[in-house]
């Protein structure tokens, strides 16, 4: 188990990560959040946004604060699986066929409009997302650790896109938006002389070795048979609804329970209280749900039927003392 002496580090450690990125991204602070859960849980975060709201500027500050190797890769229709993966390629100076790592090959992966590009190279990139290694001519190359893929697509320009497929929105352990800012903090980013959107002012607070150390220790952290029977009832909540195709899955629910870890740490608690998972909730679940053809006609969400299930199912009482 993990003690409260490491909790403790660890929510100074996430703050501070948390202080160095808002300092670029401005008003922000809970996007910041959780793209730091899905880093310290191991998972992957997509950002689903209109131009111009600050999607790259979260990913390269959160490499920023890392101190580790950042890649973006532009997502295109004429972008083939060996750009993402990288190839082997033909030495004329050694006469051997050596490998040439892609800008997978780092600890930040900024991958834009992933919806741009074609299944084949989406899966390329899903692919190292869920194996974390790259296998050419039958060699497998391992991705740095840790490894974080940030991807975002532009919900409202839809021309010349490929919608990713359920399955592969499920290998996502977040979604969420950033969204516009509030009237002061786009005051502050409009004001002359501001620091907002300036990478290179953002300090590093940690390193890439560290964040792989406590992630490997928050896996530990306490959570009680209650709380992962309000997982599962939450899990058979989304199944039974007849406004969902699809609930959500065991690998989704087991998301919730990895995220939920991280979170409650970040709140400085040894332990998971109901709270943290509704909390994590909508950003690990919402894009894991079907809507029926009728549900989406009629302008149901599903952030709106998760909601729902969370209001219905009965929350775990703490233990009589």
């Amino acid at each position: 188990m993990i003690d409260t002496g490491e909790v403790s580090a660890f929510r100074d450690l996430h703050t501070r990560l948390g202080d160095a990125v808002e300092s670029a991204v401005r008003g922000k602070r809970d996007v910041v959040d959780l793209v730091l859960v899905a880093m310290f849980a191991g998972g992957h975060v997509l950002l689903e946004d209109v131009p111009g709201t600050g999607k790259t500027t979260l990913a390269r500050a959160v490499a920023g604060a890392l101190g580790g190797v950042s890649r973006r890769v532009q997502f295109t229709p004429d972008l083939l699986p060996s750009d993402v993966t990288g190839t082997s390629v033909y030495d004329p100076q050694t006469g051997q066929i050596r490998f040439r790592p892609g800008p997978v090959f780092a600890n930040i992966v900024l991958a834009d409009e992933i919806n741009r590009a074609a299944a084949k190279t989406q899966s390329a990139l899903l692919e190292v997302m869920e194996e974390r290694t790259v296998t050419i001519d039958g060699v497998g190359h391992t991705v740095p650790d840790p490894f974080l893929v940030v991807a975002t697509q532009n919900p409202i320009d839809l021309d010349g896109t490929y919608r990713l497929p359920e399955a592969q929105l499920d290998r996502f352990m977040l979604r969420t938006s950033i969204g516009y800012p509030s009237v002061e903090d786009e005051l502050d980013v409009l004001r002359p002389g501001s620091g907002a959107g300036r990478i290179a002012d953002v300090h590093t607070v940690t390193s890439p070795r560290e964040v792989s150390s406590f992630s490997g220790r928050l896996s530990l952290l306490h959570v009680a048979d209650p709380i992962l029977q309000y997982i599962s009832s939450l899990g058979t909540g989304t199944r039974s609804d007849e406004r969902l195709r699809l609930g959500t899955s065991t690998r989704g629910l087991r998301t919730l329970v990895r995220c939920a870890q991280v979170y409650a740490a970040s709140k400085g608690r040894h332990f998971v209280v109901p709270q943290d998972v509704q909390d994590i909730a909508d950003p690990v679940l919402a894009h894991r749900l079907v809507l029926t053809r009728e549900s989406v006609l009629s302008g149901v969400t599903t952030s709106e039927v998760l909601a729902d299930v969370l209001s219905r199912v009965p929350v775990p009482k703490p233990a009589a003392q």
